[in-house]
Order: C-alpha cells, then sequence, then structure tokens
C-alpha cells in the first residue's frame, strides 16, 4: 500500500532558486512542497486542512486552526516572539510543534567576531579618517586595544555563542558563560575551558570579564537584564556586544554609559524601534537616543544575519520535513512556547 504524502505549504513567494534547492534536498517521494503563486491568504486557506506542516513566519490564527493535520510549523528565523502567545493557545487543543530556525547562526557568530575587532582595532574612524583625507593620524587619534588576555563573557550559548565561542578560541583570550540550562548541552565539547555561571549569578559574571556578547532570545527573564547597575559592573574598560535584541539591554542606560564612559565601548545590531519615523530631514534613527552622536560606539542596521540569499540556511528546515516525512516525534530547535525560546 502507498503511504499517502506528507504534504508541506509554505506560505510566501518563494523564490525559484530557493524553490528548487528544497526540492532537491528532499529525498522522500512521500513529501509534497506546496509553493502558492501568490501570497495570499484565502489560497492558503484552500490547502489548510490538508496539510502536516506549514513553513513561515507569520501565520494567521485563522490558518492554524483551519490546518486540522497540522503537526509541525517551522519558523525559518531564530525570534519566535511573535507567535508564542499563539501557539500556546494551539497547544492547549492540539498537538502542534513549533520549531525555529538557526540557519543564520554562523553569520551571526561571524558578524559578532567582526563588530568586536572593529571596535578594538578603531576601524570606523580610521576608515572615516581616511575617507576626509587624513593621513595616518596614528595612536594618538585611536589606538588599537589588544586582544589578547581579555576576558570574554558570553551571555547565552545557543547555537550563535557556540560558534562565537569557537571562533574566539584560537585567541589569548579567557572564557566566562553565563545562561539559564547546563542541562541542554551535558554531551557538548566545548572548545576551551571556561568560567560557568547561570542566571542568579549575572552580577558576579559581569565583574569578572572585560567583554560582554550577547546573544540570547527576548523573553521575560532576559528583557531588560542589562540595565545601569550591570553596565557599572562591567566597567570603565568594558565593551558590550548585542546580536541578540535590543531590549536585552536597557535603553537609556546603554546610552548614558556610553556617553558617561562608563563602560569603554559597544557595538549595536540590534536596536529599540523598528519601525522609526523619519525626522526633519528625513533621516531614521531606530532608537529614543541619539547613539549616532556617540564616538565610542559601532552601529549594525540589524544585518548579522546576512546573507540573506545563502541556500545553505535552509537545511535545517529540510531536515525537519524529513523528519516529520519519517514518522520521527524530535524535531530541531524545538520552541518551548512557555520559556519563549
Amino acid at each position: 500500500m502507498t503511504k499517502e504524502k506528507i504534504k508541506v505549504l509554505f506560505i510566501w513567494k518563494v523564490r525559484e532558486e530557493l524553490k528548487k534547492y528544497l526540492q532537491n534536498g528532499i529525498d522522500n517521494h512521500n513529501i509534497e512542497l506546496i509553493f502558492p503563486q501568490e501570497a495570499k491568504e484565502e489560497i492558503y486557506l484552500k490547502y489548510a486542512n490538508e496539510v502536516e506542516a506549514i513553513v513561515g513566519w507569520r501565520p494567521t490564527a485563522k490558518l492554524l486552526e483551519e490546518a486540522k493535520n497540522l503537526k509541525l510549523f517551522i519558523n525559518p528565523g531564530a525570534g519566535v516572539q511573535h507567535l508564542t502567545e499563539l501557539f500556546k493557545k494551539i497547544q492547549q487543543k492540539r498537538d502542534v510543534v513549533l520549531v525555529n530556525g538557526h540557519g543564520n547562526s554562523y553569520f551571526t557568530a561571524e558578524h559578532i567576531v567582526a563588530m568586536l575587532l572593529a571596535l578594538f582595532n578603531k576601524l570606523i574612524p580610521h576608515h572615516n579618517w581616511m575617507c576626509e583625507g587624513k593621513w595616518r593620524l596614528g595612536d594618538d587619534a585611536a589606538k588599537s586595544i589588544p586582544l589578547r588576555h581579555k576576558r570574554v563573557g558570553l551571555l547565552g550559548y545557543g547555537k550563535v555563542n557556540k560558534k562565537v565561542h569557537r571562533f574566539l578560541s584560537p585567541y589569548d583570550v579567557t572564557f566566562s558563560i553565563l545562561r539559564k540550562n547546563w542541562q541542554k548541552d551535558e554531551l557538548y565539547e566545548f572548545p576551551t575551558e571556561f568560567n560557568k555561571y547561570n542566571y542568579s549569578q549575572l552580577h558576579t559574571f559581569l565583574k569578572e570579564i572585560d567583554i560582554l556578547l550577547i546573544a540570547v532570545p527576548l523573553t521575560k527573564e532576559t528583557k531588560g537584564m542589562i540595565g545601569k547597575k550591570e553596565l557599572g559592573l562591567l566597567g570603565e574598560e568594558g565593551f558590550l556586544v548585542n546580536a541578540g535584541r535590543g531590549p536585552v539591554v536597557q535603553e537609556k542606560a546603554l546610552y548614558e554609559a556610553l556617553k558617561q564612559k562608563t563602560i569603554s565601548a559597544a557595538a549595536i545590531d540590534v536596536w529599540y524601534d523598528y519601525k522609526p519615523e523619519p525626522d526633519a530631514d528625513g533621516k531614521r534613527f531606530p532608537a529614543s537616543y541619539p547613539f549616532y552622536e556617540l564616538d565610542n560606539i559601532l552601529l549594525s542596521p540589524h544585518r548579522a544575519a546576512s546573507p540573506l540569499d545563502d541556500l545553505r540556511r535552509w537545511d535545517e528546515v529540510l531536515e525537519n520535513i524529513r523528519r516529520l516525512a519519517r514518522g520521527e516525534n524530535e524535531f530541531l530547535n524545538v520552541v518551548d512556547v512557555k520559556e519563549g525560546y
């Protein structure tokens, strides 16, 4: 007897190159990938009752309700804050697994390291001076800071900071790691020795490091966890790089800490206002404070996930679809909606 096909619905207009990659990545003839020609809710609803899996970013409650046979929802990005409340309600009624994607973790980790090195080597100011025709202003204008012997603190230890740890391991630095759940990686082979901390030890952790690298999701526990006191503990020779979520660091506290030199410098890729209104000159800034006026910050417009067109970032999505087709119940990157990540 022929096994009935597993049907997977994609709820956005998928480009042709990606379609081919996904279709070629399915090695099971009992999987049908559905790519509607138009990105419209009424079209998605026509397929809803047929599918066991949906892939996309922003499903409506109606679509999920109509998808009576749905077993797996795949959010291709890492952030799921916009989905947790919706899936709490869904999971009260039905057994639907929510997973997210970490296909961009390599790029994000690389971006964190790039921002850190740019800060330490003062690349941005020297580049700007060169563009102004100011030749070799030298150390008196902006002196590089050696990374060696620095104490690196990783706030969060998911797929991004695991890679950051590995990327920085050849440098002559020491590591401390603060994470919520240490049981998740009991068998993981860490690239170096490190000091271990949990959330209750945040202040001790901050006292023991020079560089704070943030890669945690935004949850009720992480929102605002780095404020005025915490930045003070990091200290005037401390550096902060945030590629997790902006509100993990309190906006006002960060601005004042940089302006008053409570910490040495920061590099920020994640922000506070993602729909900023243009000012009188048509400029848009994603924060309530003028970070752009400061000389000790590196600004990045939430682009650590670039390149967005890299096809291999979809390999985790393909693997989860294959597992569903094989009848497995264990998936990559399952989201605990109660925890928020």
